[in-house]
C-alpha cells in the first residue's frame, strides 16, 4: 500500500521495520560503551593461554578447546546483550549459562592463572539486562563468594590474599559494568523524551497553526464572496453602495494579510468587540438581521482573542450554511465566567449551494457547491468540549468538502485547553445555537488545567 504521493506504507499487521531501530542504536552506541568495549578485556585470559602454549595445562588440549569455547561464548554473550533484536530475549541468559558452566570447570580442573575468568564472567554479566537490579546483586554475591572459594582452595587456605582479590574483582566488575551501562541507557532515555518533546511541540504548533489558518480563511473568504456578490447585484442599480462594498472587500482582504502574518507568528490576540462589530457589519451584507447585545465589564486580551474566535466561526456558518433572516450575538460576563450565545433561525441549506442573502441564482458564478445547511432541515450537530460528544452529523457537517465538525470542533479544543466548554446544536425546532462558556482568567484557568494534566 501506498500514500497518495506514493510513499510505501507498512501492510497492516505486517511487522515493523527494524531499520530505524538498528540506526538509533548505533547512534546510542556512539555516545557510550558497545559491544566491542568488553572485547580488550579478553587479555585477562593471556595467563591461561600462556600456560596452554607451554604446556602446563594439564592436558593442551582439553585447555585450549576449553579456552575457545571460553573466548566464544564471552564474544555471543556480550553481542547479543547489545543486539536490539535479542537483549530482550533469553538468548544472552543462555550463552550466559553455558559460559559459567565453562568457568567453573576451567577454574576447578586447572586454577592458577585461569580463576581470572571469573570477573571477566561476571563483567559479561553485567551486561546482560536481563540481570539488571536484584537479580545480578544476588547472582554477583554467590558469584563472587564462589569465586574465592575456588580461588582459596586451589592455593591453599593461607592464600587469603588471591581469593578475595578474585572475590572481590568478580563483584564489583558485574556491579560496575551494570551501573555504567544503567547510567548510559538512563542519559539515552532522556535523549528520546527530549527529542519526542520536541516532536509534540512541533505537531502543536502545526495544530495550532492549522486552526487559525481554517479560521482565519474561512471567515474572510465568505465576507469576500458575500460582498462580490453584493456588488454584482448592486452596479446595476447603485454604483456608490456597489463602490462601498468593494472597498469593504479591499480592507478585509488586508486585514486578512495582517491576521494571516500574526497567526504565522502566534502572536494574534483579537478584540471581541472589533469581532461583533465585523459579525455586524457581514451579516448585515448577506441580509441577515444582527442583533448584538454584550452585558458586563470588559474581558483580558486573552478571553476575547479565545471569544472573538467563537464568533468569528458561528457567523461565518450562519452567512455560508444557514439561509437565516436573524442572528443574535449576546455576551454576558459574571464575576469568574463569560458565556457568548449565538443563535440564528435557518431554514436549513442554501439552494444548490447559492451564498444566503448574496442574490445569485442556482449554478451561476460565485455560489458555493456542496454548502451545507442547519435548521430543521437536517439533524443538529453537536459539539462538546471537556470529552463529551464531538460528532457532527447531517448537511450542516460538511460544507466545501471539509470533514464534519472541523470548525466547531477546533473550537472546542481551543476552549477546553482553557478550561472551557462549547455546545452547539438545534435550537428547538428551529435554527442553530452555539453556546461558549470560559473563565474569565484564561491564564488561571490553562494552569490549572495543566495541573490536572500533569503536565
Amino acid at each position: 500500500m501506498t500514500t497518495v504521493a506514493g510513499t510505501p506504507t507498512a501492510r497492516p499487521g505486517a511487522p515493523a521495520d527494524p531499520a530505524p531501530e538498528r540506526h538509533r542504536e548505533r547512534a546510542a552506541q556512539g555516545k557510550g560503551p558497545g559491544k566491542y568495549t568488553f572485547l580488550p578485556w579478553l587479555l585477562m585470559g593471556l595467563g591461561a593461554f600462556s600456560h596452554v602454549v607451554q604446556g602446563k595445562a594439564g592436558n593442551p588440549w582439553i585447555g585450549g578447546a576449553a579456552l575457545l569455547a571460553f573466548n566464544t561464548l564471552y564474544i555471543y554473550v556480550v553481542f547479543t546483550a547489545f543486539d536490539p533484536r535479542h537483549r530482550d530475549r533469553r538468548t544472552p541468559l543462555y550463552g550466559l549459562a553455558g559460559l559459567t558452566a565453562v568457568t567453573f570447570a576451567v577454574a576447578v580442573g586447572y586454577g592458577g592463572a585461569w580463576t581470572m575468568f571469573f570477573p571477566l564472567l561476571s563483567l559479561a554479566s553485567g551486561a546482560v539486562r536481563q540481570l539488571r537490579g536484584r537479580p545480578l546483586g544476588v547472582w554477583l554475591i554467590a558469584l563472587s563468594g564462589t569465586a574465592g572459594c575456588v580461588t582459596g582452595w586451589d592455593h591453599g587456605h593461607g592464600d587469603i590474599t588471591s581469593a578475595v582479590g578474585i572475590g572481590y574483582g568478580t563483584f564489583v566488575s558485574g556491579m560496575v559494568t551494570a551501573a555504567v551501562l544503567g547510567l548510559f541507557d538512563t542519559v539515552r532515555e532522556l535523549e528520546d523524551t527530549r527529542q519526542e518533546l520536541a516532536r509534540t511541540a512541533v505537531e502543536r504548533e502545526r495544530l495550532r497553526f492549522s486552526r487559525d489558518l481554517h479560521d482565519l480563511l474561512g471567515h474572510t473568504l465568505s465576507v469576500i464572496v458575500v460582498k462580490a456578490e453584493a456588488v454584482r447585484r448592486l452596479s446595476a442599480r447603485d454604483l456608490d453602495a456597489a463602490l462601498a462594498q468593494a472597498r469593504d472587500i479591499e480592507t478585509v482582504g488586508r486585514q486578512a494579510l495582517t491576521e494571516i502574518r500574526e497567526a504565522v507568528s502566534g502572536y494574534r490576540e483579537g478584540s471581541l468587540a472589533t469581532e461583533l462589530e465585523r459579525a455586524r457589519s457581514v451579516l448585515e451584507a448577506a441580509a441577515i438581521t444582527p442583533e448584538v447585545r454584550w452585558w458586563g465589564p470588559p474581558l483580558p486580551p486573552q478571553t476575547e482573542a479565545l471569544l472573538g474566535w467563537v464568533v468569528r466561526e458561528c457567523v461565518t456558518n450562519t452567512v455560508r450554511h444557514s439561509r437565516a433572516d436573524r442572528c443574535e450575538i449576546e455576551v454576558r460576563t459574571t464575576t469568574d465566567l463569560v458565556r457568548v450565545t449565538v443563535t440564528d433561525d435557518g431554514r436549513g441549506p442554501a439552494q444548490d449551494g447559492c451564498v444566503p442573502g448574496t442574490g445569485c441564482e442556482p449554478g451561476s458564478e460565485g455560489c458555493e457547491p456542496g454548502s451545507g445547511g442547519r435548521g430543521t432541515g437536517a439533524p443538529a450537530a453537536r459539539v462538546r468540549s471537556g470529552g463529551g460528544q464531538r460528532a457532527a452529523t447531517g448537511p450542516q457537517a460538511t460544507a466545501a468538502g471539509q470533514p464534519a465538525g472541523t470548525g466547531l470542533k477546533g473550537l472546542a479544543e481551543r476552549l477546553a485547553a482553557a478550561g472551557g466548554t462549547l455546545d452547539g446544536g438545534a435550537d428547538g425546532r428551529r435554527g442553530f445555537r452555539v453556546v461558549a462558556e470560559l473563565p474569565v482568567d484564561v491564564e488561571t484557568a490553562e494552569g490549572a488545567a495543566e495541573e490536572r494534566t500533569g503536565r
